[in-house]
């Protein structure tokens, strides 16, 4: 869908993707999807037929595409006919991909609290950024992503701008993680961004935060495939086995739906 021929049927999406309110990640997920279909049909994706997207299919198949792309690659093709081209008859001829669950990596208490100690310096910046991945139970992204100003101490939350989906939310804020912030910010002195990437008028990026847990938790020789969406994990874990409501958990975790949370605990 980047030739001239095909740009209004393209720009007609974007308005449609806009009016369903996806945050722009999802945006350019659906325009690259219906791209590669296009490749694949060697003309406009909206004169595709039942045949084709069966072929896409099967072509998807054959060369081993992974149940979540297999997936993701036809969400959107369902929403180009189902609500762009008014065609929602052709999703009859587009089936999602299963695959096994399997129950997620999580790392005890006295494990968690390892890889946070041996987080990189100088200085508490990946500490802290660890922490709270951990403590709050927050997503790579959501921690890149925290301005000083969304620490509230006086209520003791902290305040989630545009998580998964676009949504706002709060998350509690224990007071030891509130101590170790403090400690932080009077060494670094945040101004913008509470953990300010290079240069500074940046945050830092999941990739930082990533490379980051991975030194900590080689340095203490954990050998478990943990990676630092784990941490999030275990946080849900840990909540669970502490009695917490599985409910109270799905909120905190900002799961859409209680399955989820199940499997993530």
């Amino acid at each position: 869908m980047t030739d001239e021929k095909m740009s209004p049927l393209r720009e007609r999406m974007i308005e449609d993707i806009r009016i369903h309110g996806m945050c722009d990640k999802a945006q350019k997920a659906y325009i690259r999807a219906i791209k590669h279909f296009a490749e694949f049909l060697k003309r406009s994706p909206d004169t595709a037929t039942p045949d084709d997207l069966r072929a896409y299919q099967l072509h998807m198949t054959d060369t081993e595409v992974t149940p979540p792309t297999f997936n993701a690659r036809i969400m959107a093709p369902r929403f180009l006919f189902g609500t762009t081209c008014d065609r929602g008859e052709m999703k009859r001829y587009m089936q999602f991909r299963t695959q096994p669950r399997r129950l997620p990596t999580v790392l005890s208490i006295e494990e968690v609290s390892e890889v946070i100690v041996a987080a990189p310096g100088p200085g508490l910046k990946y500490r802290a950024a660890l922490s709270i991945s951990y403590g709050a139970g927050l997503r790579a992204s959501e921690v890149c992503s925290l301005k000083v100003s969304d620490i509230d101490s006086d209520r003791m939350l902290i305040h989630v701008d545009e998580g998964k989906g676009g949504k706002d939310r709060k998350v509690m804020l224990s007071p030891d993680l509130l101590d170790l912030l403090r400690d932080y910010w009077r060494e670094a002195q945040p101004a913008g961004w509470l953990f300010p990437g290079k240069p500074k008028i940046n945050p830092i990026s999941a990739r930082q935060l990533s490379r980051a847990f991975n030194s900590a938790k080689h340095l203490v020789g954990i050998s478990k495939p943990a990676t630092l969406h784990t941490l999030r994990h275990s946080f849900a874990t840990d909540l669970l086995e502490a009695n917490i409501d599985v409910r109270v958990i799905q909120v905190l975790l900002d799961h859409a739906k209680l399955s989820t949370t199940a499997r993530s605990s």
